[in-house]
């Protein structure tokens, strides 16, 4: 990595789709070529500032907060700082491009692989795709769980970031996703209408659960397919709630098969689950025709020893 400086005082303005981030991941991702040890002195020393306020590595940002980073001095790479994708890895996430145009790439992302590196990940797929296509500008236009496969927005233009995240904040852009829940549920058709409220563990892991002074929150449910032990859906969020998906099924009394967040204590008799069985595959984007991506084969696996 060639030697950046930041010799001048930085500002960053959080926009709402990284709210919720803790103030060391944001600025990992801002500070090109800052050791992650140097972020943390940063801080630590009170060198960064929000909205004109000290912070400590695991606050939380919000949306229109303004953040400040004092001139920092002499930064060179450190090797042990380096993002390395091996090639192997960089390959196979090439070949997981669904499109691409000349601002957009949409990713079928693996079940297991975070969005982006931060609280003790080196790297997650945004950080791999800019060394595996060496271009600097990648951003994500949203997130999905580091457990959720499927389609992933990341953006080649700030031009095509933008529309993209109007897009979404308007409702205009629909997501559909795949599901195996726990139970047979009976209505072929329904609208989950439950307020969520996100909110943090001892440890700092964030949760989500229905309460009424949540966050309005809506999810469209249609039934796929019945088995003895549980069901195949799909579910639209008509809303973008963290979990949203998930805390809604476990509200109705049908958790998501392989989620150990949320209704892991509710009983499972089908197949074992080797991860959360929740898949992103499609997106309704305005001018652009459906984009899709086939269900995983752990997931079809699963699927055809539920049906036999």
């Amino acid at each position: 990595m060639a030697e950046q400086n930041w010799q001048q005082v930085s500002w960053f303005e959080v926009d709402e789709h990284q709210e919720g981030q803790r103030i060391d991941n944001y600025l990992f991702s801002r500070l090109k070529g800052v050791p992650k040890s140097r972020v943390y002195r940063l801080i630590r020393e009170g060198e960064v500032r929000v909205n004109k306020g000290r912070v400590k590595a695991d606050s939380r940002v919000k949306g229109g907060d303004v953040v400040r980073v004092a001139p920092i001095r002499r930064i060179t790479s450190d090797p042990e700082n380096e993002i390395n994708v091996g090639d192997a890895l960089a390959k196979s996430l090439l070949q997981r491009i669904i499109f691409e145009d000349e601002g957009l790439i949409v990713l079928d992302k693996p079940s297991g692989m975070a969005v982006h590196g931060g609280s003790g990940l080196a790297f997650g797929v945004i950080e791999a795709l800019r060394q595996a296509l060496a271009k600097p500008y990648l951003e994500l236009v949203h997130r999905i769980d580091k457990d959720t496969s499927g389609l992933l927005m990341i953006s080649k233009k700030r031009s095509t970031l933008k529309l993209l995240q109007d897009y979404l904040r308007h409702g205009k852009i629909r997501k559909t996703y795949q599901a195996i829940v726990k139970g047979n549920v009976l209505l072929d058709n329904q609208l989950i209408d439950a307020p969520l409220l996100r909110y943090e563990l001892a440890n700092g892991e964030r949760r989500v659960r229905v309460t009424g002074d949540g966050k309005p929150s809506q999810t469209q449910w249609k039934v796929v397919e019945r088995f003895k032990q549980g069901t195949l859906v799909n579910a639209s969020p008509l809303t973008g709630r963290t979990h949203q998906i998930r805390v809604h099924g476990l509200f109705i009394g049908h958790p998501l098969v392989g989620d150990d967040k949320y209704g892991h204590d509710v009983k499972w008799q089908g197949a074992a689950a080797r991860r959360l069985c929740l898949h992103a595959m499609q997106l309704d984007i305005p001018g652009y025709a459906p984009i899709t991506a086939p269900l995983p084969d752990d997931m079809k696996s699963l699927i055809e020893q539920l049906r036999f």
